[in-house]
């Protein structure tokens, strides 16, 4: 299944499924409502309710789509997590990590799947980085490597938007400069787990202004999925929601200087999932 959050004018977030470029609402099924991540942990026993549902249908083009999951408590990403990209950071003098690399990017910095991405008033080094979105789907901790897919509710396309001097200069850890407000559009929809035959064999791909940036698949991951579940849940409880970014791989802007501007039109695609696409603006 495929479950988006959208909006019509001025009304509050609902949810829908999607087929093909039509949303069908599923927000007044007994059990579902308009918190998806509210139902992940019952997504199973309300498949068929949820695949069945004949409410309003409309038009993909006449809705706002939000990110998919509201309110999550944790959004994490790691860093250097593609084997080409750490590559590209050793050329730039930046150490490869030696284990797993982890960082925060509030919650707050989360935005729908075509919302508009501030460029800082505090910065010219904005930047790019398209990634897996892994959305855990059951309340769980020390999750064993083999057990890991059992835990995952579904997959999105996410940009890891970036501001690269924060991370380097000003900021002593890399949760300021992957945290500002708009710096975590997400979506276009949830796609559940069943639907994907193995995210680790997905092609991905940045554009800016139609040029490609990063043209890449997920088996160049140095972690794969379920090694980061397994790694985290040793730490902390994952929670129905939980929004894990799972790297991205070269092409980024930095090594090159060639950052984001106002103006620029950043598409972020993976394959079965969809695209998101988000135009910069200054920040007001």
């Amino acid at each position: 299944m495929k479950i988006a959050r959208f909006r019509r004018g001025d009304g509050p977030a609902r949810l829908g499924r999607v087929d093909g470029d039509t949303l069908t609402d599923i927000s007044d099924l007994p059990g579902v409502g308009t918190s998806l991540r509210e139902i992940l942990p019952e997504l199973d026993s309300l498949r068929s309710a949820i695949e069945a549902a004949d409410g309003p249908v409309h038009a993909l083009s006449e809705v706002v789509l939000e990110a998919p999951v509201d309110a999550p408590q944790k959004y994490l990403g790691i860093g250097m997590n593609y084997a080409a990209h750490a590559e590209e950071a050793r050329r730039a003098g930046i150490p490869i990590p030696t284990s797993q690399m982890w960082f925060n990017k509030q919650v707050s910095c989360i935005v729908g799947p075509h919302a508009d991405v501030h460029k800082p008033r505090v910065s010219d080094e904005l930047d790019y980085e398209v990634e897996l979105g892994v959305v855990i789907g059951q309340r769980c901790r020390h999750v064993a490597v083999e057990d890991a897919r059992s835990v995952i509710a579904g997959y999105l396309v996410t940009n890891d938007v970036s501001v690269r001097d924060w991370l380097a200069k000003l900021s002593p850890t890399f949760t300021l400069g992957k945290s500002f407000d708009t710096h975590g559009p997400m979506g276009p929809w949830l796609t559940t787990d069943d639907e994907i035959a193995d995210p680790l064999a997905l092609s991905m791909r940045l554009t800016v202004n139609g040029e490609v940036r990063q043209d890449a698949r997920t088996d160049d991951m140095i972690y794969d999925v379920y090694e980061q579940i397994a790694y985290l849940s040793q730490v902390m409880t994952l929670e129905p929601g939980d929004v894990l970014a799972t790297g991205t791989p070269s092409g980024i802007g930095a090594p090159t200087g060639s950052f984001l501007k106002v103006g620029d039109v950043v598409r972020a695609e993976i394959d079965g999932l969809g695209a998101i696409e988000n135009t910069v603006v200054p920040e007001p």
